[in-house]
This record gives structure tokens, C-alpha cells and sequence, in this order.
């Protein structure tokens, strides 16, 4: 049994906090530069050398790259031969968030009371996501999820009967609905299956797969790919402006679920796409 302290844990949320915000994953930076390959539109391609340039002095400052540092979701593999040791696992993340957000100077953006509407002025609380998994170490992931494209994310029940073509109804409706809304161009998580919570799950874990990283499964991938396509012929284009890139990728998971029920879910995550991971 390998002892982790609850320091540990909040220290390395603390920092992947805050590196996350300053530091654009490679493969959205390299996502931005396949677009702008074969973006079409003018407006569109100075939009992404924008962006890129916006990328390259955020990791060159150490400043945040968007000022919507967003809602901190963690997820947590946590190995079943680890011993916390020390205190509260869940009290240690918020507390690893609360000090990654002061000392990284980034913005609060979190109420306590959803009606309330009172700033908490630190973040928290976080969402936290733990899962057991074999071995001995402790593997933390924070997504920063600004509420742009959080709020344009959505879910249905659809029939059994409607299938892939309902599937693929749905998700291009909802990205249309978006527009510019989402701070395009998006990454997309689609989840399929499971039940009310776990299709929302699954589809805000899909974001974090790297672009160009397809599904294992081939008639999953083939969907991926098609709405990729289907998505970029929407028209909506880099920050909504017009264009031929609405989406730097389309990652979809799925999950066994009730023979009566074809649940669907659709979380956008808009171009500060953005995600950092550690192992303790």
C-alpha cells in the first residue's frame, strides 16, 4: 500500500490549475494550424492566426489564454493500492483549487448558491469526478470549462428507432442552435447511451480525447468523422463569423443502455479547449 498525502493532491491541482490556463494543449494548438490549411474564408484565417498568436503569448507570458478561467472539472484516477493519507480527498482538490486560482492570478468564476448568485471569490467547489482503477498512483486531470460553451451543451432522450440518424439529427441541431454562442471552432463531446447522468458524463469526457484520436470502435469512429464533415458544412466558421471550420474535432463515447431508451448528450467545449495532467 503506497501512502499519498492530501498535500500532494493539493499542490498538483494547485499548479495543473494554472498551467492549464496558461498552457493551450499541443494538439488544439496543432488543430488550429490544420485549420487554418484549409479555412476558406479570409475573416476565418485571420481569426486563427489570431488565435494562434493569442496561444503563443499566453504559454511565452505565462498569462491566461482566455479570461473565462472557467468552472474546474477534476478528474481523479485513483489507484486501489493508494492510502490517502492525512486528511479529506474531495476537501484537498477544492483546497488545491482555491490555491491554484489565487497564486495563478486567474479569474473567479464560481457562485455558491445557483440562485443566490453569490461569487464564492476562490473558485469553488469544483467538480470532481473519482474512479478506482488498479496500481498504486493517483493520475489528476483538470478541464477548466468556461460557460460559453458549457451553456450551449445539451441532451435529449431520443427512440430506440431513430438510431444514428437521430443521433447525428441532434448534435448538428444543437451546434446550430449554438452559433457563435460556443466560441467556435469547437471541440465536441457527443455521449450515447447510459442513463440521464452518465450520457452527460461520457460526452464531457469526450472533449478530453486528443484531436485526431478516433474512437476504438469502427462504426463509432465512422460517426465521428461524418459529423466532423457535417458540422464544418454548417457554415458558422471561426467565432461564428463564417467559414469552413466550426469544429477542430468530434469525439463521441458511448455506454449500454435500457432497451426503451437512445439517450444523447452534446458538450461543446470552445477553442480554449483546454486540459492538463498529472501523476502523483
Amino acid at each position: 500500500m503506497r501512502k499519498i498525502s492530501v498535500e500532494q493532491i493539493r499542490d498538483a491541482v494547485s499548479v495543473l490549475c494554472w498551467e492549464a490556463c496558461y498552457y493551450l494543449p499541443e494538439d488544439i494548438v496543432n488543430g488550429f494550424h490544420k485549420a487554418l490549411e484549409t479555412e476558406q474564408s479570409p475573416l476565418g484565417k485571420s481569426i486563427l492566426e489570431q488565435l494562434i498568436e493569442n496561444a503563443n503569448l499566453a504559454a511565452k507570458e505565462d498569462r491566461p489564454y482566455c479570461h473565462d478561467t472557467g468552472l474546474t472539472v477534476v478528474y481523479a484516477e485513483v489507484g486501489q493500492e493508494v492510502h490517502i493519507d492525512g486528511g479529506d480527498f474531495e476537501a484537498a482538490i477544492h483546497e488545491g483549487i482555491r490555491k491554484g486560482y489565487k497564486e495563478g492570478y486567474l479569474r473567479n468564476s464560481v457562485v455558491g448558491d445557483p440562485l443566490l448568485r453569490i461569487n464564492t471569490n476562490d473558485n469553488t467547489p469544483g467538480v470532481i469526478h473519482t474512479r478506482l482503477v488498479p496500481g498504486d498512483k493517483i493520475k489528476l486531470t483538470v478541464l477548466p470549462k468556461g460557460g460559453g460553451s458549457e451553456n450551449m451543451s445539451a441532451m435529449k432522450f431520443l427512440l430506440p428507432g431513430e438510431g444514428v440518424a437521430g443521433v447525428k439529427k441532434f448534435v448538428l441541431d444543437t451546434i446550430e442552435a449554438a452559433g457563435g454562442r460556443a466560441c467556435p471552432p469547437i471541440v465536441v463531446g457527443v455521449g450515447v447511451g447510459g442513463t440521464f447522468d452518465k450520457v452527460t458524463e461520457i460526452a464531457k469526457e469526450a472533449v478530453l480525447r486528443e484531436i485526431g484520436v478516433y474512437h476504438h470502435e469502427p462504426h463509432i469512429a465512422q460517426l465521428e468523422k461524418e459529423l466532423l464533415e457535417e458540422v464544418n458544412k454548417l457554415g458558422i466558421g471561426p467565432q461564428g463569423l463564417g467559414g469552413t471550420n466550426t469544429a477542430l474535432w468530434v469525439a463521441a463515447e458511448t455506454y449500454g443502455c435500457h432497451i426503451t431508451a437512445l439517450p444523447v448528450a452534446v458538450n461543446i467545449q470552445c477553442h480554449a479547449a483546454r486540459k492538463k495532467s498529472y501523476v502523483i
